[in-house]
This record gives C-alpha cells, structure tokens and sequence, in this order.
C-alpha cells in the first residue's frame, strides 16, 4: 500500500498538490467542504496529468490513488503528512488548523500552504502547535519545484527539519527560513515587481503586454539559470558584484521604482483586466494552462542540459 498524504481544501493551489503527490507515487486523501470540491479536483488533476506524465511518473503513480473523503477526520486518519491549502483568511486558517490538529495522529505533521500569514498567528489555537509549519508552495505546485518551510514561535525544530526532508524527498527545492517574515521571500519580490507594474499601468507609462513581454523577453530569461543576485554579479564584468555596487550603485538613489501599492482604483483594476484579457485573445485559461506547463518543463529541461554540458 502506498503511503498516504492528506490535502485538506482542494483548490487550485490544494489540487495542484494533489497532482504532484500522486505523481510522486502517493495515496492522497482529499477534503474540502466545498460541494462541487470532488468535481473541481478530478478536472485539475485530469488537466496536470498530461503535463506530470511528461515529467515522468514515480512507481505506482496513479489518479486511481486519489480519495476523496466525506471528513475531515477520514482525510488525515492514515496521513503520515497532511498539507492544508484553505483559503488566505486568517482566521479560517486559525480554525481549521486547530480542527486539523485535533484529528490528526501524534507525531504528524501538518503543513500549511499561506501564501503569507506567519505560523505564529496561525497555530494560536492548536492543541499541539509545535508539529505545525508553513510549506509555501508555488503555483502550480505540481511543476514548480520551489517550496518555503518554516515555523512559528512555538514550531519545534523537528518538524521543521521533518517537513523540510519530506518535500526534498519529493522532488522541492527547499528553502528553510531562519524566521518568520511575512510574505516569506519570493512572494516578496514578487510584490515588489507586481507593486512597480500596477504604478505603471495606472500612470499610462506601459500596458499589460509590454510589461509582460519586459520580463519573458528580458530578464525573465537569465532568471532560470541564475537570479537576480548572481544576474547583477556577472553585471559587473569581472569585477563581478563588487565593481557592479561601485560602478552602479549611486543609481539605487534614482527614482527607478515606487515600493508602495498604488490605489487599486476601479480605473486600474479594469485596466490591468481588460488589458490581460486582450493579451490572452482567443486563448482560454485551460490554453493558457497547457501553454504554460509545457513551457515550463521545456525551460527545466533546458536548464538541465545547460548545467551538464
């Protein structure tokens, strides 16, 4: 018998890690109260398979591996690890993590998807805080290898390392923090660039498609094989990051970028949707999905073969 993972809400980021687990050659007992929850799963899971056959399954990797339970309790009964991936809502979070602790075996431990609320907020009502994490995930957590573990104030280090080795042993990239920031570290640089791209739209200064092509036409490009800290070093020629702080460094003084959000107007929130839809064209969201997942694996597999040969 395979062993089993448990994945308590079953949306996009929860169903993409039910896809990955199962390719990974894992039973994986879902739940979310969501009526249609089984429906949704079976259609994102149908969808990724196509993308993590590619890849290449685990042995024993199976959609047949996949049950969908009536509970909460039936979910985790069997877990030997449990990944909650609710919606961003703090309190909800608070709640179901302390439901999910009640029932879950000694010695489990449960792994939250936040994309950024501290475990420290979020385990204040569990019963045994201690075996309780973050695992941040990137979407869609099926292809994209990078995760971030770590604990709260009152998270032993255990289950830090625990859950740090049970996703390297599952294919992630792990990154353990030494502490609790919110955002963690991706998402906030994905902030910044996400910040400086609606200040842009919302002055007229680019569209949606030229910010778009700025990056996968651009530095998008070097991102994969090496990212902007080592980006910046090969900058600076062969004097390398410290010629490139001396050379360039005055320019951090110039108005390049504004940290803080604009006003998410209604102007500006029709802007930025009107301005993908356009991008999009034709092409739907399940198109724009495939697209997307066989880029992915053609650029990992191109990194791949850059860094061996």
């Amino acid at each position: 018998m395979p062993e089993t993972v448990a994945c308590v809400g079953a949306g996009v980021i929860g169903g993409g890690w039910v896809a990955h687990f199962l390719a990974q050659g894992f039973r994986v007992h879902a739940w979310d109260p969501a009526p249609d929850a089984e429906a949704k799963l079976t259609r994102l899971v149908d969808a990724a398979w196509p993308a993590l056959t590619s890849l290449g399954l685990k042995d024993g990797a199976s959609r047949d591996n996949l049950v969908v339970t009536a509970t909460l309790a039936e979910a985790v009964a069997d877990a030997t690890f449990v990944q909650e991936s609710a919606p961003e809502d703090l309190p909800l979070k608070q709640k179901l993590l302390a439901e999910i602790d009640a029932v879950t075996p000694a010695g489990i431990v449960i792994a939250s998807s936040t994309s950024g609320y501290g475990m420290t907020d979020m385990q204040a009502d569990a019963a045994t805080p201690e075996r309780l994490v973050v695992g941040h995930p990137f979407n869609p957590p099926y292809l994209i290898p990078l995760v971030e573990v770590v604990g709260g104030e009152r998270t032993e280090a255990w289950a830090v390392e625990h859950a740090a080795e049970f996703y390297r042993r599952v294919g992630k990239t792990v990154i353990t923090m030494d502490r609790e920031v919110p955002g963690f570290i991706a998402n906030r640089l994905q902030e910044a660039l996400w910040r400086e791209a609606l200040h842009m739209v919302a002055n007229g200064e680019a569209t949606v498609a030229q910010i778009d092509t700025a990056i996968t036409d651009g530095p998008g490009l070097r991102w994969p094989i090496q990212g902007p800290m080592l980006t910046f070093h090969l900058a600076g020629g062969e004097g390398g990051m410290a010629h490139m702080l001396d050379h360039f460094g005055p320019s951090l003084l110039s108005p390049w970028t504004r940290l803080e959000a604009p006003e998410l107007t209604p102007e500006l929130r029709d802007a930025v949707v009107e301005g993908c839809e356009d991008e999009a064209g034709s092409r739907t969201i399940a198109d724009l999905v495939a697209e997307r997942d066989r880029a992915i694996i053609a650029i990992q597999r191109a990194v791949e073969e850059a860094r061996d040969g």
